[in-house]
């Protein structure tokens, strides 16, 4: 299904191009996409949450 793919956080990092320490960075003042975290301790962020956290950070024309 569309939107249910789950990236992993070096995936996440690729695609909006930032370090690690940075998207820490911004993850702690709140403005970074929603993660989801697995019990075995890995991160992913579901596919529908980073393109809804795009279209929250385009700038209109």
């Amino acid at each position: 299904m569309a939107g249910t793919e789950k990236l992993t956080l070096p995936e996440v990092l690729k695609e909006i191009k930032m370090s690690r320490a940075a998207f820490y960075r911004m993850r702690a003042r709140g403005g970074a996409p929603k993660l989801i975290k697995l019990s075995n301790g890995q991160i992913r962020c579901r596919r529908s949450d980073l393109d809804a956290w795009w279209a929250e950070h385009e700038i209109a024309a």
